[in-house]
């Protein structure tokens, strides 16, 4: 498994809001699971995005948090399409002159999981990984009888 640092708000869109490109200046071979872990830097910019508001960024949602890991997909594909100076059928989220790292099966987490990322795909500690799977097959907690 890997591990893929996102600025926020855009990985509260891959979260939470239907996110499914990521948009890198090289290609990479990995394919598999990843961890979408939410970097301490925030894209400031891009709160008013329309393509983020549609997403629903909400500041106040835990997934919005920096420094943590925040949910987990799969890393299926990668368009050079854009690159190359063509065109692709990406969608919205897909930047111009861009790799897009193109993302499946995308499941928030119940909670952030505080951790030390690194920039860009990077190999995350077993106990992380550990934490993360283990969260998420843990059920959810049923709610309360009224």
């Amino acid at each position: 498994m890997r591990a893929i640092s996102v600025q926020q708000p855009w990985a509260f869109a891959m979260a939470r809001g239907g996110k499914d490109v990521f948009n890198q200046g090289s290609p990479t071979a990995y394919r598999g699971p990843v961890l979408v872990y939410a970097s301490l830097r925030v894209d400031l910019g891009a709160c008013d995005s329309p393509l983020i508001l549609a997403a629903g960024w909400d500041p106040g949602d835990p997934l919005a948090t920096v420094g943590a890991v925040i949910a987990v997909a799969g890393l299926d594909d990668v368009c050079d399409a854009a690159v190359a100076g063509g065109a692709c059928d990406c969608g919205p989220w897909a930047g111009a002159e861009a790799y897009h790292w193109r993302l499946t099966g995308v499941t928030p987490l119940p909670r952030p999981v505080v951790a030390l990322g690194k920039v860009g795909l990077w190999e995350p500690s077993a106990t992380l990984v550990t934490e993360v799977r283990t969260m998420l097959a843990s059920p959810a907690p049923s709610p309360s009888p009224g």
